[in-house]
């Protein structure tokens, strides 16, 4: 939870002292066997993560998708061919799974993040939208 923390945008959404909610989280993702969670150790300690979601549909032909969420990299393992690791083990592991499309979003004010996808060859193609449904 500390990775998803560390960075502004993650430091303001995430509290990583409140483990019952993460807890509560994770038993719920562990037990969907469409979500994968991936974390990266080096030496005993996380130094990355992401999830993968494998998401039957019906358009696109019944097309099944995948979508890469919370990609994380520890701040002194950037640059170093970490994220480039987990993103194409995940469009792998996504085509393993039957995924004809892979999909992610990226936070707007990330601009480093988007040429770092766009150089995996992920293409700006749609314009995503959210609605927080929070109290």
């Amino acid at each position: 939870m500390a990775l998803l923390a560390d960075d502004p945008l993650g430091a303001a959404r995430e509290d990583p002292g409140d483990t019952q909610t993460y807890d509560t989280a994770y038993e719920r993702v562990e037990s969907d066997p469409g979500q994968h969670l991936v974390v990266a150790d080096r030496d005993g300690t996380v130094v990355g993560t992401l999830q993968l979601s494998i998401i039957p549909g019906m358009s696109r032909r019944g097309a099944t998708r995948s979508v890469i969420e919370g990609v994380r990299v520890a701040r002194d393992e950037r640059g170093s061919g970490l994220g480039t690791e987990l993103v194409t083990w995940a469009v792998d592991e996504s085509r393993r799974l039957g995924a004809t499309l892979v999909q992610l979003t990226s936070d707007a004010t990330r601009t480093d993040a988007r040429r770092f996808y766009e150089r995996l060859g992920f293409v700006a193609s749609h314009v995503g939208l959210k609605l927080a449904l929070d109290d």
